[in-house]
């Protein structure tokens, strides 16, 4: 499958790969310029690959507070929460941002490789609402650095009393738009909803932000962004083997409301927990699946790894048992061999 900007992305000579059935951008001038352009100035990001769909109903409210773990029922309108959505034995089916149109109508951003999954799994708990997949209808970019907030103000100055996960309708260059305050880098910015046959927009908002010194930014730059700001990805650091209370991810449970994985979660108590880490002295990279070692023995694996351009450091997730603390000596296989390490908070990086 292509976005509407796949012409786009070849044009401007991006490294093209394959992404969940998606062709998508890895990058264009380089992971490490891309993620500094992000910290530093303003990266765009096509990231139509992500699903969407739409809610509605009379009890819409009442559904998805049943789907999702976090309390829908605390956002007013034009407000996001995000929230995993699990199974009946507490494991994450997805971790999801649900935004607030009405009290009747909710958009839900869902993960490229769960699209499918997620609008079958919603489909059997509706309770007579109806659920739309929107993905193709609607695209979706993300302006992100600390630059963004500048280029959007060129069209609306309403923008700067845009509070983090809400969401507010204006106009770009002639096309009505949905702004939300949100993203995946750790960075200032918006993700922006349109109809995607408003594909100009993409070198619209380029064209914008050439003062800035705005780049457009792939896969891989959004990968080192998310990890050092401590966001996790779907299909590495959490899946249905992973519940919430393993994952960093208490915050989201709240658990005196009625929800789909409730009771496991009251009655089962974790059995590993996500932790970060840091390489000592290499710039060696774990990947996923690595062994992590402790006392001399393989106590958990490792679910992403990277080198932090902002950092100077080598840093990483991993699940270990429960009862390890941060700080604590651990050492990290890598092609075979012992790298020494620390386990750190999942936070490398706040802005």
């Amino acid at each position: 499958m292509r976005t509407p900007f796949f012409e786009d992305h070849v044009k401007l000579g991006a490294k093209m790969v394959d992404f969940h059935g998606w062709d998508m951008p890895l990058q264009y001038s380089g992971i490490l310029d891309e993620q500094k352009t992000v910290r530093n100035n303003v990266g765009l990001f096509d990231i139509s690959h992500m699903g969407r769909f739409r809610l509605t109903g009379e009890t819409s409210e009442e559904c998805i507070q049943n789907l999702v773990t976090n309390d829908v029922s605390k956002i007013a309108e034009n407000q996001a929460i995000y929230s995993p959505m699990c199974n009946e034995e507490g494991g994450i089916i997805d971790d999801v941002i649900v935004s607030k149109i009405s009290q009747n109508e909710f958009l839900i951003v869902v993960n490229s490789s769960n699209i499918k999954k997620d609008f079958e799994w919603m489909q059997r708990h509706l309770d007579g609402n109806k659920l739309k997949d929107e993905t193709q209808k609607i695209a979706l970019l993300a302006l992100q650095g600390p630059n963004a907030q500048a280029i959007i103000e060129k069209h609306t100055s309403e923008i700067a009393k845009l509070k983090p996960f809400h969401f507010m309708k204006v106009k770009l260059h002639g096309q009505d738009c949905m702004i939300s305050r949100t993203g995946y880098t750790g960075e200032d910015g918006f993700e922006i909803f349109f109809d995607s046959s408003a594909s100009i927009l993409w070198e619209k908002l380029l064209s914008d932000g050439q003062i800035f010194g705005i780049k457009p930014a792939g896969l891989g730059a959004r990968d080192v962004l998310r990890l050092e700001a401590g966001m996790m990805l779907y299909g590495n650091d959490i899946d249905e083997s992973v519940t919430p209370l393993e994952a960093p991810l208490k915050w989201t449970v709240k658990l005196e409301k009625n929800f789909i994985g409730k009771n496991a979660l009251e009655k089962n108590e974790p059995k590993k927990r996500l932790f970060g880490f840091e390489i000592i002295g290499s710039k060696r990279v774990a990947r996923q699946n690595d062994q992590i070692i402790y006392e001399g023995k393989n106590v958990g694996r490792v679910t992403s790894g990277t080198f932090s351009p902002t950092l100077g450091k080598s840093i990483g997730f991993g699940y270990v048992p429960p009862e390890m603390q941060l700080g604590q000596d651990i050492q990290i296989v890598i092609g075979g061999k012992n790298y020494d390490a620390k386990l750190r908070s999942t936070r490398f990086y706040k802005k």
